[in-house]
């Protein structure tokens, strides 16, 4: 319903990704920098996003306050993105969601841990800075309980 009125714009990655590498595209795809050699620059996923907030001109209310949710930013990452291209792509939609459109972002990342990702550390790292609030989840230490399955 909220996508009918407008209120809500969806872009599925990981099925946009097969798309875009398999079949050629007739127009810009905001997904398009999987299919250039030179893959760096995550513009088009930027106008996307951008296009995306745009107030559709419909008899319904519109959002006053958008709501930009990136659920899981560290697959950029593994589609061959460098973490300062990735950073940047984030300072931009920050800069137009939350200062000159007065929304919140809320984006998910996952840490691996232990393994030794320096580009999945910088990305964290990066956010954790720019982040209002950061939340973790991670299992227990001590392994399974019943009554209780993280911290």
């Amino acid at each position: 319903m909220a996508r009918e009125r407008g209120q809500l714009v969806f872009l599925e990655g990981l099925k946009s990704a097969v798309d875009v590498v398999f079949q050629a595209q007739k127009e810009p795809h905001p997904l398009q920098f999987l299919r250039e050699a030179n893959a760096g620059n995550l513009k088009p996923l930027f106008e996307f996003v951008r296009e995306a907030l745009k107030p559709v001109d419909s008899g319904e209310a519109r959002w006053t306050y958008p709501v930009l949710l990136v659920d899981d930013l560290s697959v950029l990452l593994s589609l061959g993105m460098g973490a300062v291209a990735v950073l940047d792509f984030i300072h931009y939609c920050r800069a137009t969601v939350c200062w000159e459109l007065k929304g919140n972002m809320v984006v998910l990342v996952h840490d691996s841990g232990d393994a030794e990702d320096e580009e999945n550390d910088i990305l964290l790292n990066g956010l954790s800075h720019q982040s209002h609030l950061i939340l973790r989840a991670e299992g227990l230490a001590t392994g399974f309980c019943r009554d209780v399955h993280g911290q």
